[in-house]
């Protein structure tokens, strides 16, 4: 059997992003892989019949993702978000004020310890300010109380009140609230919100995140869509609690049919046998991913493929309905 071959074209390192990343998706490597995601992100956009789900691990908010992430929501380049607790504790630090700064990996650790510095990697910031943060959540917590109700709510509720608080600033978090996109938390007690809810709950405070009910609603969400999208920054929990939402679903006889488009920015192998590097060649045989379905994994680190491609798509001028979750 012969093949079909098309002659691989240089990159051309002038014009705008946009132009760029469509010129790489014509390359080679982990550039061509970047490129190509950016096509597929547009493809998922401009098909009306499409819900967009976006998966969101790793520090991305202590590294400077945040606006990144506003724009996506601001534009409805994605319809719900899954989370770690974390990107959003440091969301709202950020939008109450608390920042991060440009530091080292190279330090005694042991010295910042002593100054009350926490590292990220190359990033500092102060413990005390995360530990007022941690009060703040507390007193939220005190302020809707008693409540029984899905992470998406609570999170909901968080992001109306930081508008409230504190106007003049915005965030991730404030911003798909406003815009009515989900932000789903399934690890919630796996960050300083968690360690916020605690301190609530030993005052007596009344407040239980169901995660079941997250489970449900963000499964609802794939039941009743036509078509379903992923884009998954880094993989873990939030990677894992979209692709199960397939198998849920086909459980309740609602088979959806698996995702029909799929974007992963990752640098985990697939070889080591981790859900952060499985490919969505293997998610087909678990009915996760559609086997028809356009998809493509680069392995590359998400603070440098995000920020290329949140520009490619606002450059491409990709335009999308605006559809409130209720």
């Amino acid at each position: 059997m012969g093949f079909y071959m098309k002659p691989r074209e240089a990159v051309v390192p002038f014009g705008n992003i946009a132009q760029l990343l469509k010129s790489m998706s014509k390359s080679g490597f982990q550039g061509r892989k970047l490129g190509e995601s950016v096509e597929i992100w547009s493809q998922m956009i401009r098909d009306p019949d499409c819900t967009i789900f976006l998966g969101l691990s790793g520090a991305m908010i202590p590294a400077g993702m945040q606006q990144c992430l506003i724009e996506l929501v601001r534009r409805h380049y994605v319809d719900a978000v899954v989370s770690t607790g974390a990107n959003v504790f440091h969301d709202i630090c950020e939008h109450m004020g608390v920042r991060h700064y440009l530091g080292y990996h190279h330090v005694d650790d042991h010295k910042l310890f002593e100054e009350g510095i926490d590292r990220i990697y190359d990033v500092f910031a102060y413990e005390e300010e995360f530990r007022d943060v941690d009060r703040f959540i507390a007193r939220f917590a005190e302020g809707i109380a008693p409540f029984r109700g899905s992470s998406r709510c609570f999170v909901e509720k968080l992001g109306r009140m930081l508008r409230v608080e504190r106007p003049g600033s915005t965030s991730f978090t404030s911003a798909a609230a406003e815009e009515g996109i989900p932000i789903f938390v399934p690890a919630l007690c796996d960050s300083s919100i968690g360690i916020g809810l605690v301190i609530a709950r030993r005052r007596g405070i009344e407040v239980e995140v169901d995660q079941i009910a997250d489970t449900d609603e963000i499964t609802a969400m794939v039941e009743e869509a036509k078509k379903t999208g992923v884009v998954y920054i880094g993989g873990g929990v939030p990677k894992n609690f979209i692709q199960q939402t397939q198998i849920i679903a086909s459980i309740h006889e609602k088979h959806p049919g698996g995702h029909a488009y799929a974007i992963q920015y990752t640098t985990d192998a697939p070889h080591w046998g981790g859900l952060s590097g499985c490919t969505f060649e293997e998610a087909i045989s678990w009915g996760k991913e559609a086997p028809d379905c356009s998809r493509v994994q680069c392995f590359c680190d998400a603070t440098i493929a995000l920020p290329l491609v949140t520009a490619a798509l606002i450059e491409r001028g990709e335009e999308r309905r605006r559809e409130e979750f209720s």
